[in-house]
């Protein structure tokens, strides 16, 4: 599934901030403890020390029962052997809390008055405990918040300065090249997208510029055709008035008058295209698509006898619309004229008026047409057909002008084109 950079860098953070809470909070808890510790067995050991200072002042062995009963946590005690510090963890039962509480205990050796002794004394980490577990979680909370606060500091100045990389491909995505309405990039301080934009403006206007010439190309091309053909067509109806022509001739000028008729038509559609690709407005007036189709159905008709094709009406309401007249009837043509062109021996037309939307279905081909390539121009179902493949990429252009809606769709055995107004 295809992400947002943003969102990506975003997760990229939010999985490091997790990442450094989970490994921070049991190493903080570890170094804590033990500095802890290391603290308290410093001061046992000072303690420790400062006993063997005062011990030296006047301190007898009849001194050490008042000692003990007087100090809690400090015994001296016979000679356990002992020839150097050690110092260790235990733990004692509290009555109070009826739990066992941790300890940290040393042994000494010492001497008092020429005489060997064990100095022990103790020292509980209960208070050690939740003061760790205290800065730990307080700890915790600060890198937490932290962290949010840089994946939300992080996240909203990325959001600003990707800000005029999202306007360009917003405007990119929206731009259509015979539209003649050129992007206007949002100024920028960050060098990388500000040539990017440069760069995509240049290649705008090179393509710009070739689209056009072509489109000028066509144009010109097309209306210096219509004297040639003009001229080409009423020699051909000329010589096949001669009365003396042979029928192989006859069947010659009669294969090259179709021939002339399918560059007309050619030409004609090219016209059409140029003129809607040039012109932003066309007069609109209220028009009756019913009113239309009942108007020319005998001349389809005509049109649909030499396949023996049946039309069938089926009209639920009277559809009103606001349109070029011209451009609505070369839309209703060509989309009839499809239909007639594509059908089989015998099949049938059914036109269908419903939901403020006119659809065509016809029998023909068994498989369902590629729907990517059926409105492109010269785009041809049949490569040997009759068409000229500009039939259907002028009704596109029709409904793009007019913001109608056109889909295909291959149901019940019918190629259905239908427009949503």
């Amino acid at each position: 599934m295809n992400k947002k950079l943003l969102n990506k860098t975003t997760r990229s953070f939010l999985i490091l901030a997790v990442i450094i809470l989970l490994v921070s909070a049991p190493v903080f808890y570890m170094v804590s403890h033990f500095l802890y510790i290391y603290e308290a067995d410093e001061v046992l050991v000072f303690h420790k020390e400062a006993f063997l200072k005062e011990s030296k002042k006047n301190f007898t062995e009849a001194d050490i029962a008042t000692w003990n009963q007087y100090n809690r946590n400090v015994d001296i005690v016979a000679d356990k052997g002992m020839t150097k510090d050690s110092i260790f963890s235990s733990e004692y039962y509290d009555s109070t809390s009826n739990e066992n509480e941790p300890l940290r205990v040393l042994w000494s050796p010492i001497e008092i008055n020429g005489k060997k002794y064990t100095y022990i004394e103790q020292s509980n980490l209960v208070i050690m405990e939740g003061m760790v577990v205290s800065i730990a979680v307080f700890f915790l909370l600060v890198i937490a918040v932290l962290m949010i606060g840089i994946i939300w500091l992080s996240k909203r100045s990325a959001e600003k300065l990707w800000a005029p990389f999202y306007d360009t491909l917003g405007q990119i995505r929206n731009f259509e090249i015979d539209k003649n309405r050129q992007p206007q990039f949002i100024p920028t301080n960050i060098v990388e997208f500000e040539t990017l934009n440069k760069s995509i403006g240049r290649l705008i206007e090179k393509n710009t510029a070739i689209y056009q010439n072509q489109r000028e190309f066509i144009e010109n091309a097309a209306h210096e055709l219509q004297t040639p053909l003009a001229l080409f067509q009423n020699k051909i109806d000329s010589l096949i008035q001669f009365p003396d022509i042979s029928e192989e001739q006859s069947r010659l000028l009669d294969s090259l008058n179709n021939d002339v008729s399918r560059l007309n038509r050619l030409n004609k559609n090219l016209l059409m295209l140029s003129k809607i690709e040039n012109t932003n407005t066309f007069e609109k007036q209220p028009i009756v698509i019913n009113d239309y189709i009942k108007k020319n159905l005998n001349f389809f008709a005509e049109q649909a006898k030499s396949k023996s094709l049946t039309i069938i009406t089926e009209f639920t309401e009277n559809l009103e619309i606001e349109a070029n007249p011209g451009l609505a009837e070369v839309l209703i043509n060509n989309l009839f004229l499809n239909a007639i062109r594509h059908n089989e021996e015998n099949g049938k037309i059914v036109i269908a008026i419903a939901n403020n939307a006119i659809t065509f279905a016809n029998s023909g081909s068994e498989n369902a047409l590629v729907s990517e390539k059926l409105f492109n121009r010269f785009a041809k179902l049949n490569p040997s057909g009759k068409g000229n493949g500009l039939g259907l990429a002028i009704v596109k252009k029709i409904t793009e002008l007019n913001h109608w809606e056109i889909n295909y769709a291959y149901e019940n055995d019918l190629h259905t084109f239908s427009v949503k107004f």
